[in-house]
């Protein structure tokens, strides 16, 4: 059935009749001979009689034309009326179109990639749409982005499919519904379309279950491999005796269903230094250290390929990155009567800068980073970190504890093992012979001690940090101990590197704080990609969010206009995102998604504009046989 959107049928009839009689009595009126002046009337005879017999296929020639002619006044006045399928000017449907970017939509078991698929599933869809059909596409991935408007415009919506790309973060489905809920909340007929190979968790977050109401879901799977092993973990750390090497932890997973044989290739700044041949079970997880790694400064790459070269049906897990801790080389000052201990363990690292002075000598000339009082407290607080051994100050001088008594022979029964002054160390079995008892401010923290008092105590004092340990070491057997130059190195790593919280890559899909150097003005990050964007700094550190794995270049200025440049790595936070097999259906509550349905047949078809066509090819016609004698 056909309606018409336009002029209504008693106009178009109206426009009909009237352009109709005009027409037809251009056609009745005669033409109007010439008279002509001739020098003999029966050298004219045999011409009329000629024209005599040609009259009747001269009025059919005239009928054909009025009818042509009629014809297209029909077609150009319907095409006023702008006909319709009936049903056409019924509201349509709202869709939003959640096109899944996360990193396992880059396997290629599907040609060229899943991504690349999704999109092509995307095009049909708008292919089908009914006329007053509405949709917004957005990239669902940790967070989900609207890359389109709600518009009906197919052109549009085809710009803004092919502006996405594909991420290596893990793809956060409730996220992704909730944002299309509040975008369809309502809007006539709504629509979830959900294009993923389906691998999207729970519809469940903090906020609880996401429930879909009377919003209609559709689920559109792409792909169909499951073979891939990837790498999971990768961390390095430097040696704390020998920074010029590193141990490298690499950790893989096969995802798939059969036992596979890989290469794993380790690269220091883009050269390869180890390689390693790994046979890995099925759904096995396995772990590999690199020990005594050399010729690396400050990148590392892992790269894992298949037996023969090949690869998975998951590239995107295939690579990890790493940063290696600056070696930095920091001045030491030891205010000291003499203590060959201490000398000793510092001088395991090659990258101090040790000054040695006796406390009458305090404070000498120029600046230094670390600051060691050897049984003996200044009488003001230093402008740098310190490290004070056995901070018993004497009367007047202000020290970094306040001393309540002594304790003897106290043990280290209590140790904080996530503090990074304890790392690689072993403290449990040390003996001291007395330590001072001592009162904590707010904000310090007891990091090893037993229940009468701390033994090594971590804070800040002035907006500079130190070290406590309040115990004369020569009256204790830890520098006897491994321990000893650790418990010395760790300090000086935690003033100098802010090695607290150091992290060797970043996780992508999170905001990352990376540290700048002080009186950073701006900063710029240049992304894997090669894109480069400003990024704000917040309290000395650069807040940025990335989505890609691998080595993102961050360029800071600071307030006297110095530039300097640092580099850091990100790998894929989710190894989730290795199961790539992908799932028949999507879930969301008690609902089960359906499939895609197109809009109804022909009501997208402009009608009108094929009148005009048809119109347009009638004058045509009209033309030719004019011409060629067979109309008027």
């Amino acid at each position: 059935m056909i309606e018409l959107a336009g002029l209504s049928l008693a106009q178009v009839l109206t426009v009909l009749g009237i352009v109709g009689a005009l027409v037809v009595a251009l056609y009745l009126l005669k033409l109007r001979r010439r008279q002509v002046a001739v020098p003999f009337v029966r050298l004219w005879d045999q011409v009329l009689a000629d024209e005599r017999t040609t009259r009747l296929f001269s009025q059919l020639k005239r009928l054909l034309s009025l009818l042509l002619a009629l014809l297209l006044v029909a077609l150009l006045a319907t095409a006023l009326g702008d006909p319709r399928w009936k049903g056409a000017r019924a509201a349509g449907r709202s869709l939003v179109v959640l096109v899944d970017a996360s990193a396992s939509m880059q396997a290629t078991d599907v040609r060229p990639s899943r991504l690349a698929k999704a999109k092509e599933e995307v095009r049909k869809l708008l292919d089908g749409l009914g006329p007053n059909d509405r949709v917004l596409l957005a990239r669902m991935e940790a967070q989900t982005t609207p890359v389109s408007p709600m518009t009906d415009d197919v052109p549009v919506l085809r710009e803004a499919l092919a502006s996405i790309t594909p991420t290596e973060v893990a793809a956060s489905l409730p996220a992704g519904l909730r944002f299309a809920l509040d975008v369809l909340r309502d809007q006539p007929h709504p629509e979830v379309v959900v294009v993923s190979d389906g691998h999207l968790g729970a519809a469940r977050d903090d906020e609880g279950e996401v429930t879909l109401g009377d919003v209609a879901l559709r689920y559109v799977k792409v792909g169909r491999g499951k073979r891939n092993v990837g790498l999971t973990a990768f961390s390095v750390r430097r040696y704390p005796l020998d920074k010029s090497r590193s141990e490298v932890l690499v950790e893989l997973r096969n995802a798939g269903d059969r036992d596979e044989s890989v290469e794993l290739t380790l690269l220091g700044d883009g050269q390869p230094i180890d390689v390693q041949q790994l046979h890995v079970a099925k759904g096995e997880r396995l772990s590999r250290i690199f020990q005594d790694i050399s010729g690396a400064d400050r990148t590392l790459e892992a790269r894992l390929t298949l037996s023969g070269g090949a690869h998975g049906d998951q590239p995107a897990d295939d690579r990890a990155y790493a940063r290696l801790p600056e070696r930095r080389r920091a001045r030491v000052l030891c205010v000291t009567r003499g203590n060959l201990y201490l000398q000793a363990a510092l001088l395991l690292d090659e990258y101090l800068d040790v000054t040695e002075i006796a406390p009458e000598a305090y404070p000498p000339s120029g600046r230094f980073d670390v600051l060691i009082f050897d049984d003996w407290v200044p009488p003001t607080l230093p402008d740098a970190s310190a490290i004070y051994l056995h901070p018993q100050p004497a009367p007047g001088a202000t020290g970094p504890l306040e001393v309540t008594g002594t304790i003897e022979r106290p043990t280290f029964d209590q140790i904080d093992r996530r503090h990074p002054l304890t790392r690689w160390t072993a403290l449990r079995d040390v003996n001291v012979a007395d330590a001072l008892a001592v009162r904590l401010a707010p904000g310090d923290k007891a990091v090893a001690g037993d229940a009468r008092g701390p033994l090594i105590v971590a804070g800040t004092r002035g907006g500079r940090k130190f070290v406590a340990l309040t115990f004369d070491v020569r009256r204790s057997d830890l520098p006897l101990r491994v321990a000893w130059p650790l418990l010395l190195l760790n300090s000086i790593d935690w003033f100098v590197e802010d090695d607290a919280s150091y992290l060797s890559s970043y996780r992508t899909g999170e905001t990352w704080h990376v540290p700048v150097p002080a009186g950073t003005r701006d900063a710029s990050v240049i992304e894997p990609s090669g894109d480069v964007r400003a990024v704000p700094v917040v309290e000395g550190r650069a807040i940025v969010a990335g989505t890609r794995a691998g080595f993102y270049e961050l360029r800071t200025r600071s307030t006297a206009g110095s530039a300097v440049e640092q580099v850091f790595a990100a790998n894929m936070a989710d190894d989730a995102e290795l199961d790539i097999a992908p799932a028949p259906r999507l879930v969301v509550g008690a609902t089960t998604a359906g499939r895609v349905v197109p809009g109804r047949a022909g009501l997208r078809a402009e009608l009108w504009l094929a009148l005009v066509l048809a119109a347009l090819a009638l004058l045509c016609v009209e033309w030719v046989t004019y011409h060629r004698r067979v109309t008027v």
